[in-house]
């Protein structure tokens, strides 16, 4: 199997990419900026198993995307998933105390990167499997979607409640073209992402609120969306796996 994955070279990306590698699979690796973080997921994969090459682009800029997907068949050949991961935050705040440049910023990334990236693999994916082997789009929501994110991420929430809804829409437009369509919705997960928001502490207090009273690691949301591309998921579309400890 040939899997992108945006954002792929940090937390939820990279675990997805090593487990991908560890299958067997052939995995492109997305980044933005950091060429060394990519390039170490890279030697992970071949180490687990698998084959992966790093594309550095930019989920926002339409001709990045586009170039995403041609170095991906260029290396392996159709792709046949996707996973789109690629994301931002911000320091939590309450929403009165926002910039507009924050805003761009996470809604540039977060929707509009996430609905290109999407676009484009609605455009190539559509016939890049047999019909009883299904290829699969996984998107990455979050927890967040349903919660609100208040007086923290109430803008990255909102980003989120779109992959939501996009999720239903393509999977609805591309299920008769033998794509399937879903996302997981992580909720409190060991990664950069909460000391990146000026909350260190953050992962600790909330991870204890859940009812499994601890938050969840990047290789188990790497297990969901792993298994939503495989065909082990074959009658699975338009479908939101909550990977949250029961929050």
């Amino acid at each position: 199997m040939n899997v992108l994955i945006t954002g792929g070279s940090r937390g939820i990306g990279r675990a997805t990419a090593l487990l991908a590698g560890s299958r067997g699979w052939n995995v492109g690796i997305n980044y933005a900026t950091n060429a060394s973080a990519a390039e170490s997921a890279i030697a992970d994969v071949q180490k687990a198993g698998g084959k992966a090459i790093a594309i550095k682009g930019d989920v926002t800029n339409e001709k990045d995307v586009i170039q995403l997907f041609d170095a991906m068949e260029n290396a392996f050949g159709p792709t046949n998933g996707v996973v789109i991961n690629a994301g931002v935050t911000a320091q939590s705040m309450a929403l009165a105390d926002m910039t507009v440049e924050r805003l761009r910023l996470v809604f540039d990334t977060n929707v509009l990167g996430a609905y290109l990236c999407a676009r484009e693999a609605a455009r190539r994916l559509p016939g890049a499997s047999k019909e009883d082997c299904y290829s699969s789009i996984v998107l990455v929501s979050s927890a967040a979607a349903r919660l609100g994110s208040p007086n923290e991420f109430v803008d990255y929430a909102g980003s989120k409640g779109a992959i939501d809804t996009l999720n239903v829409g393509l999977s609805k437009e591309l299920g008769p073209k033998h794509v399937r369509v879903n996302a997981v919705r992580p909720g409190i997960i060991d990664t950069e992402i909460h000391a990146s928001a000026g909350d260190p502490d953050r992962l600790g207090r909330l991870g204890k609120q859940t009812p499994l009273g601890r938050p969840g690691g990047a290789d188990e949301v790497a297990e969901a969306i792993v298994w939503l591309l495989s065909p082990a998921s074959s009658y699975v579309t338009g479908t939101n796996i909550d990977v949250t400890g029961g929050r």
